[in-house]
């Protein structure tokens, strides 16, 4: 007789990274962020009672940052699983010393390899276009050092930057640099899956439908909206050195009960 597979049963989560963990552009009616790690966060909850729930994340954090702020505290935390997202704001900046962005990386491996039953690491996604192509080979050098890494240290690597899907431009925000809700939604399937639960939607990396793509004049307002919102100030931080999270707390600060915002 045949029997179900025992889904794992998870008693913590706390969420390491930057704007991607953070949950933006998954924007709530209260003028919150959601994303992927809530979501998933919500679905281990409701297969352990008592589930504690912590999200460092804090958006524009470069590699280094995350290390100085936000590995120590999540290691303390002694939580079964934690996620560890970061190093991509670093390979978008104009200069980046790959070199210690893999040294970075791997201090924060490290630290929280030991402190926790499962670390989960990524390949992150990336949007189809110019931006892309710019600074494809960082990313994939930040993605083998990932691979190397989760082969040492025992951790799990979620391929999101190979799943078709999530390169569709239509899963992003009109900033060109987080994704919708959807794509939250599908990175959260992608991370459960790969933890051992059963699936909920076993075609989360399976390309949208095509569509009609907009025609010229769609895409050049389109062009010129990004521009003046996001590209000119996202400019303008890097000539003065500031960051988008500048001043911003940690999302969840503490390994706290979980409860649904709902």
């Amino acid at each position: 007789m045949q029997t179900n597979p025992i889904s794992p049963t998870h008693t913590s989560l706390v969420a390491v990274g930057d704007s991607f963990t953070e949950g933006m552009s998954d924007l709530l009616p209260d003028g919150t962020y959601r994303g992927w790690a809530d979501l998933l966060a919500a679905r281990m909850a409701a297969r352990a009672p008592g589930f504690r729930y912590a999200n460092l994340a804090v958006r524009g954090k470069l590699i280094g940052q995350i290390v100085d702020e936000q590995v120590d505290v999540a290691a303390a935390m002694n939580a079964d699983v934690v996620t560890l997202v970061g190093g991509l704001n670093d390979t978008l900046r104009p200069k980046c010393d790959m070199v210690r962005v893999r040294d970075l990386l791997t201090e924060a491996v490290e630290r929280l390899a030991p402190s926790c039953k499962q670390l989960v690491l990524m390949r992150s996604p990336g949007r189809q276009g110019p931006v892309l192509e710019r600074f494809r080979p960082r990313m994939e050098e930040l993605f083998v050092c990932v691979e190397e890494l989760a082969g040492k240290h025992g951790a799990l690597v979620v391929d999101l930057y190979g799943a078709p899907a999530l390169a569709d431009p239509r899963l992003w925000d009109v900033d060109r640099l987080h994704l919708t809700a959807d794509g939250h939604r599908r990175v959260a399937e992608a991370v459960w899956q790969a933890l051992g639960y059963e699936a909920e939607d076993t075609e989360w990396h399976v390309p949208m439908a095509a569509t009609l793509p907009p025609g010229w004049m769609s895409r050049r307002v389109a062009d010129a909206r990004f521009a003046r919102q996001y590209l000119l100030p996202w400019i303008g931080r890097r000539l003065t050195g500031r960051s988008s999270g500048d001043g911003l707390p940690a999302k969840r600060p503490e390994l706290l009960a979980y409860e649904d915002p709902a």
